[in-house]
């Protein structure tokens, strides 16, 4: 009879171990896929900085400053040749215009020299409108600042709605003048 009464509480406590909930499913991790690193800007030559995005009424803009690193004066002239890059560092499919934003006034090509340790800017513009089809982001931007300068990449949101347009002013002594 002893037997009899052991035997149920130790089924009964075998089944009240099977009520526990299974363990947690491994997280998968997530490996993100690698992101190109962008090099300081240079410290001799014409060296690029990128400003940041300032925004107002759906637009959004980057001033971008070329400083003068050498010893002796430099030309600078004309508009930068700009590219808006993807996070893997390839160019994306984007119009750049020349000319005036809803952030600067564009004053065309001028030929500009520049003193060492002075500076220069143009404005990177753009909108981000949404109207339909696919949004484009940007990660950076490639600029070569005069006609055999090399070029400089440097990271940059451009959260481009779906205009794939952005508007670059000229080298300026300064914004708007």
């Amino acid at each position: 009879m002893g037997v009899y009464r052991i035997v149920p509480l130790f089924v009964l406590a075998f089944l009240a171990g099977c009520d526990s909930p299974p363990p947690p499913a491994p997280v998968p991790t997530v490996t993100p896929s690698p992101s190109p690193t962008y090099a300081p800007p240079p410290s001799s030559g014409l060296s690029l900085s990128v400003g940041p995005v300032e925004a107002g009424l759906g637009h959004r803009a980057s001033v971008l400053t070329l400083t003068n690193r050498d010893t002796r004066p430099r030309k600078v002239t004309g508009y930068p040749d700009l590219k808006v890059l993807a996070g893997d560092g390839t160019p994306l499919d984007v119009k750049v215009e020349h000319g005036t934003s809803y952030f600067a006034r564009d004053l065309g090509p001028q030929d500009l020299t520049v003193q060492p340790g002075a500076t220069v800017v143009a404005v990177l513009a753009w909108s981000a409108t949404v109207t339909s089809g696919d949004t484009r982001t940007g990660a950076a931007i490639s600029v070569v600042p005069v006609p055999g300068e090399p070029e400089q990449k440097q990271p940059l949101d451009t959260d481009l709605g779906t205009t794939d347009t952005v508007t670059l002013s000229s080298w300026a002594a300064g914004i708007g003048g």
